[in-house]
Parts: C-alpha cells; structure tokens; sequence
C-alpha cells in the first residue's frame, strides 16, 4: 500500500526544484486524464516520471465530461465492437478494482417509441452490451411495458413511449477521478505539477530532449531534460506537434459538448434516461440531488482553453429534453452549466459527431510522442499505449503496464469503511448522509479530512452557499489537492459552481476566507481571488445570453484569469 501524497505548498516548492535538476525517463505534458494516466503507468513501471499541467488538473475535457464510464451504445450501433468491448472491460475494472470510491453504478431507461422492429432491435444490442461486459459487475438489462417504464419515470409523457428497457453503466466525478489518479502517479514517485506551461521543446538535432517549463504563478522558466516527451494535450495536440518543428502523423479537431445541470425535483424519475436525438444521443444523468443533461456536438474553433455555452446550445437541449417530459423545463430551472471541447481525431467528415472516439499514437520525431482521441473510459489503455511507443527512445528494459492492477489512493480499505459507516458518523458527531458523501469522494483518505477536523470543528460546518460540502473540504482541498484559486476549489475540488444557483458566486468570499491562512494571502489577495471568480461567472452568464459562439464570448471569458494576478515570489 502507498503512502499519499500532500499536494501542498511545499510539494510544489519541491516538485519545482527536482524539475530543474533532475533528468527524467518520462516528461508527461497535459494534466487531464490522458496526461495522469500515463504519468501513473510510468511511474509504476519504474520509470523516473514527471508531469505538467499548464493550468489546474482536469481543468479541461476531463473535469466537463458526460461523467460517464460506458462502452456506448452509439459506437454498438456503429459497429465498433473492439471500443466497445475495452471499455466496458474498463468500467468494470474502475467498478471493482481500480476506483470503487469513485465509480458506481447508474442506470438508464431506454425509452421506445415504436410498436414494430424496435424493442427486437435494441434488446439484441443491450444483449450483446451485457455479454461484452464480462464479469457480472452490472445488473443486465430488464424489459419494461410502458406501465413499468412509466412508473419508474413517472416524469414522461404517457404517449411519449410504448415501452422501455432498463440497463446499467456507471459514473464518476470525473474531476476528481482525474486529480486522484494524479495523486497515485505522485505517490508511485511521480513528479507532478499544475500552473505549468510548456513554452518550448529540447532539442538536440532532431531529437527532442525534454522541454523548457513556466511557472504560470511566478513567470519563472526552467530547462527540464527527459528521454522522452509524451503530450496529453488534447485539443492542444496540434500547438505541441508545431512546437517541435514538424508535421504531426495525425490532427486534431476540437468538438464542443454542453451539458446543462438541474435540481433533482424538476424531473420525477428513479433512473437516469437515455434519448435519441437526429445525430447522437441525449443523456439524462443522475447527479446528486440534480441531474445533468447532456450533450451537443459542435465545432469549435475559438479559445480552447474557455469553450463557452451559448442560449443556441441550451436551447438545443431543452427542446429535446422536453418533448418526453410532463412538465417542461425552462432557462429559470437550470442551476449550472458547462462546456467542454473533445480533441476528435480528424477526418474528412465536417460532421464532428462523425469523427473517431478512438485513440492514435504516433512518434512524430525520436523523443517526442502524441497521442490524442480517445474517449474518457479508455484513459487507461490510452496510456498503456503511449508508454509503449516510448520504450525504443527510455532505452533498457522497461517493463510492462501493471496499472489494471493498481487500485487509486482512497480504493484500499474504502469497503470496509462502507460497512462501517454508522459508527464512523457517530465517532465525528455527523449525520450518515454526510460521511457516505465525503466516503464516495475520497474513500479511505477521509481519515485525512477527520484529522484536519480533530482540532478544529468548525470545519465540520456546512459551506456558506453551498450546504451540501463541509469547509474541511475547501481545506483539504488547500492542504493536499494542489488547489491554487477559486476557481480550482468551486470547480473542480467540489462542483458548486455547476450545482448552484448562484454559481458559486456567493461561496466565493467565505472559500477564501478559508484557504487564506493556508496560502498566506492578504486582503488584496483575497479581494483580487474574488472578484476574478465573480467576473469568469458573470462572463460564463452572459455567453449563455448569446445565440452564437463568438470571439467576444471567448474573450470575455478568458480575460478573468486567476493565474494572471500577481503572485509574490518569497
């Protein structure tokens, strides 16, 4: 068992210095799911590893995600039987071994709106769905006449289906399934670090030989040599591809997906539901006491690093939410919002709904490898992939991915405490529903939050905006999460800023009041940490005011930046 690893001040501090003077095997650029896969693959083959994240982990495509580990049925209907059959295998593997903490079953109703071919059609495609599973981690699909399917969506419109069928996948939190697997990279001996920024590549003739890195916080540069470079960039696949001077062996396109999040008493239902619509599929998620609906499928070709929703996009999933549900939804009942870019690998098709899911390696030029495309459930064998391509230029022996095995920080001794969890409420004086939430959102490291809290319970209140998370959270968060700004610990470290009317607006005074002591900001700082959270909220509204995207819209967002206010270098 590995002892976790504090993401603090001092780490950083320390991680920083061991960039400047270490050489490593593996250089990882990008710090989303792709990027801490492949650091923690790294890292448990032994190889000396190191990471940078130009902004927050998971602050891109893996913190906006459907939240869904699946193999999906879209990609069945395609056809694509192998993506389908590896990432089921990876669900289960997250379900029962890798992240039982962090990922749990959720099912779907699957409504049918025929009398004819369709529950023949689609019970042949949840039968094979099912088998391809494997293990029986999931229950399998159940038929339903449109009384049972009603009486579990007692929401839907009576002539909205003639009947339906139930099936299983499972979600996560993708943001902190992210920022988790960064931490047992980081505990496997992995060098990691967020507000990061690649600014150039290494070379030595054709070879790359690591890279030059910026500190985002201080301006501070430093040469940072490795065997290999590996980019986890995403929708930035292409800028990295430039950097070193040469074409790359694939492209990327940037397809944006808007979910939108609403309270859980707006649609009466015990499952979660899924919609077709002309192009792909509509989810109805479970969330919490919400649900999250989602998503659209457009290009992008603005700011990457702030995709924006606009009233097109909302409007686009209200219209079809809403032709199955009793009550309608409207724009007042929608409490959060979000955007992200998936980096599709590109093609011919102008359809980004078109583009491949599944994931490409290439070794453009010795030293440096890229891969791109993918979908969130395949992170895993995505990163098994990219450090192999890496072996011919790490050089030695390197020995084979071992990570299907390795459970994440928080997954040892997590169902145990499940069994115990009466007794652990009684012990910290808190309700039941508070330590199974704190339970399935860090598992076995909640005895860190308890120890934050054993000389201080005050930590144990609610979160002034946001009742549902406790300020030890927003500590832990300071303390061990590598949480730097508002926006990190509203965002990210908790998901208030989509789960709130407000948006986090009015927990964002009372958050870093918090982390203040902890960071050792002034007034100034707090007050400029604020009103820089408050203007990208106010920025994300008024995009949504708008019927197209535009390069206003993106400007506006990026212009409230937390990592440009200045930061004392002491």
């Amino acid at each position: 068992m590995t002892t976790p690893v504090r993401l603090d001040a001092e780490y950083r501090a320390a991680a920083w210095r061991r960039l400047a003077t270490k050489e490593f095997d593996v250089l990882v650029i990008g710090g989303g799911i792709t990027g801490a896969g492949v650091a923690l693959d790294a890292a448990t083959r032994g190889l000396s590893t190191a990471l940078v994240e130009q902004r927050d982990f998971a602050s891109g495509t893996s913190s906006r995600s459907s939240k869904l580990f699946h193999g999906g049925l879209r990609y069945l209907e395609q056809m694509n039987f192998d993506l389908v059959r590896e990432a089921l295998k990876e669900r289960d593997l997250m379900l029962k071994t890798i992240a039982p903490h962090l990922v749990r079953p959720v099912s779907f109703l699957y409504p049918l709106t025929s009398r004819g071919w369709e529950r023949p059609y689609v019970t042949a495609g949840l039968t094979l769905y099912d088998s391809m599973g494997g293990a029986r981690s999931m229950p399998r699909h159940k038929q339903l006449t449109r009384a049972g399917a009603l009486k579990l969506a007692p929401g839907l419109k009576r002539d909205a289906l003639t009947g339906g069928l139930l099936y299983y996948d499972a979600q996560t939190d993708d943001a902190r399934h992210t920022l988790t697997t960064v931490r047992t990279a980081a505990a496997y001996g992995a060098t990691v670090l967020s507000s990061a920024r690649v600014v150039g590549l290494l070379r030595a003739g054709e070879r790359v030989i690591g890279a030059t890195v910026e500190d985002v916080e201080t301006g501070e540069r430093h040469d940072v040599n490795a065997s290999v470079v590996i980019s986890c960039t995403g929708v930035w696949t292409d800028d990295i591809q430039s950097m070193a001077g040469g074409r790359g062996h694939f492209h990327v396109r940037a397809s944006k997906g808007v979910h939108i999040v609403v309270a859980r008493d707006r649609i009466n239902s015990e499952t979660g539901l899924i919609l077709r619509t002309e192009t792909s599929v509509l989810f109805v998620i479970p969330w919490g006491t919400h649900w999250i609906i989602g998503t659209t499928d457009t290009d992008w070709d603005l700011d990457r690093a702030h995709p924006a929703a606009t009233r097109a996009d909302i409007d686009y999933l209200l219209e079809h939410i809403n032709t199955v549900l009793k009550v309608p939804l409207t724009h007042d009942d929608i409490q959060g919002v979000f955007a992200g870019l998936r980096p599709l690998l590109s093609a011919d098709s102008e359809l980004t709904s078109g583009l491949s899911r599944e994931h490409a390696v290439a070794r453009p030029q010795p030293g440096l490898v890229s891969i791109a495309g993918g979908k969130y459930t395949t992170y895993r064998i995505m990163a098994q992939d990219a450090v192999a391509a890496a072996r011919s230029d790490i050089g030695g022996d390197v020995s084979d991915s071992v990570t299907e095995f390795i459970p994440l920080s928080g997954a040892e001794g997590y169902v145990a405490l499940v069994n115990q969890v009466d007794r652990l409420a009684r012990k910290q004086d808190l309700p039941v529903w508070r330590i199974r939430h704190l339970l399935e959102r860090y598992g076995s490291l909640v005895h860190e939050l308890f120890a934050l809290a054993e000389n201080d319970r005050t930590l144990y209140e609610p979160l002034p905006g946001a009742e549902e998370y406790l300020k030890v959270e927003i500590r832990y968060a300071a303390t061990h999460e590598a949480a730097l700004h508002l926006d990190d610990f509203l965002t990210r470290r908790t998901r208030v800023s989509i789960e709130t009317p407000h948006r986090g607006m009015e927990s964002a005074r009372a958050v870093a009041d918090l982390v203040a002591p902890v960071f050792g900001w002034d007034e100034a700082r707090v007050e400029a940490e604020v009103a820089a959270y408050l203007a990208r909220v106010d920025a994300e509204l008024e995009s949504q005011r708008e019927t197209v995207d535009t390069e206003a819209n993106a400007e506006r967002l990026s212009a409230p930046d937390p990592r440009r206010i200045p930061v004392s270098r002491d």
